[in-house]
């Protein structure tokens, strides 16, 4: 159990830290507001709080930085949501200003967003496309036998794919596609989009449409949809601007962890409801281990859409961090639900 002067001592270290990146000596706490104390016995408490690890020496200063069970116990009993500015208010609600009827635009627009006021790495998981509707579908010709087909879903994610057409098929032929497509699977779950194309589309194509089978053959491949939600990022390259990430090969590693995805998918993809916080190797990921990554989910009701979550260094503002994240995920849950009850 910490005493109030060790609480007080570890939280101006870490703050200092997260402020300067540089270590913290007794001096310099001895000079801050509201610390009465000589540096003799900030050094005692010092030496305590290293001792219990909350803090660490470094090789090449005798000042201090905190440990990672520092900044768990800080984030733990410490921290509080840092009340936003507001120029950082205005940046966010710009988001939701426009009313983005597609959720896929909304996440990518707030990635950017964040990574912006950060000055971190943003990381937006979208919800997942099996558990979407099939909203519309459009097919625009190209040339050349090739065309695109729009796939839109409920929640306004969007899939486009090139496709070949088969030969023959004429303006007419298009025509009458898309409109069988459109009246017999909107408003059909994308997971049973194969079992209604293969017993309702491929009678009525076969009435229809010259090359049927070839043309259901198209149709099946073009409406096969990744199930796995989708990662969305924003300043990728924000760890370079940091300073503890000046070692090339630091940076290398994590900036390979970001373009792989498959672990940030797996962390980011397991955030409970509410603002989480992992520290160092709670990441288990060797690459990570000098990184923060703060997640909060989003939602519409009560049902979790995805997630949001901002990579930083251990030494990240988590105050700062935690407050947008809240303010933020509140506001998106807000809006989704919103438009999702307009559209009833």
């Amino acid at each position: 159990m910490l005493t109030n002067r060790q609480l007080l001592i570890l939280q101006v270290i870490i703050d200092d830290f997260i402020s300067t990146a540089q270590p913290v000596g007794s001096r310099n706490i001895s000079k801050k507001d509201g610390i009465s104390l000589s540096s003799a016995t900030i050094r005692n408490e010092m030496a305590d709080l290293e001792e219990m690890g909350y803090i660490e020496k470094t090789h090449t200063s005798s000042g201090r930085i905190p440990s990672e069970k520092g900044y768990r116990y800080y984030v733990d009993h410490l921290v509080s949501p840092q009340q936003l500015q507001q120029e950082d208010i205005h940046k966010l609600k710009s988001i939701f200003k426009d009313k983005l009827f597609e959720l896929e635009k909304i996440v990518q627009r707030s990635a950017g967003i964040l990574s912006e006021i950060t000055n971190y790495t943003t990381i937006m998981l979208g919800p997942a496309v099996s558990d979407n509707y099939l909203r519309r579908i459009q097919i625009v010709p190209l040339g050349n036998n090739m065309a695109t087909a729009i796939i839109v879903t409920d929640t306004g994610h969007v899939e486009n794919k090139m496709i070949y057409l088969p030969p023959g098929i004429d303006m007419d032929e298009m025509e009458r596609i898309v409109n069988i497509l459109n009246d017999r699977l909107i408003g059909v779950p994308l997971t049973q989009l194969r079992e209604k194309i293969y017993k309702e589309v491929a009678v009525l194509l076969k009435q229809h449409i010259t090359n049927y089978d070839m043309v259901l053959h198209m149709i099946a491949t073009t409406l096969q949809i990744p199930a796995n939600e989708k990662l969305f990022f924003g300043g990728k390259a924000n760890m370079l601007s940091q300073p503890e990430f000046h070692d090339i090969e630091k940076v290398k590693a994590i900036l390979n962890v970001i373009e792989q995805e498959k672990d940030l998918y797996e962390l980011v993809s397991q955030t409970p409801v509410g603002i989480n916080v992992r520290i160092g190797h709670e990441n288990n990921n060797l690459a990570l281990s000098n990184c923060s990554i703060i997640s909060a989910s989003y939602s519409i009701g009560d049902e979790s859409l995805g997630s949001i979550a901002i990579l930083g260094p251990t030494r990240m503002d988590y105050a700062r961090v935690i407050g947008l994240l809240s303010f933020f995920s509140d506001n998106l849950s807000s809006m989704l639900t919103e438009q999702y009850q307009n559209k009833k």
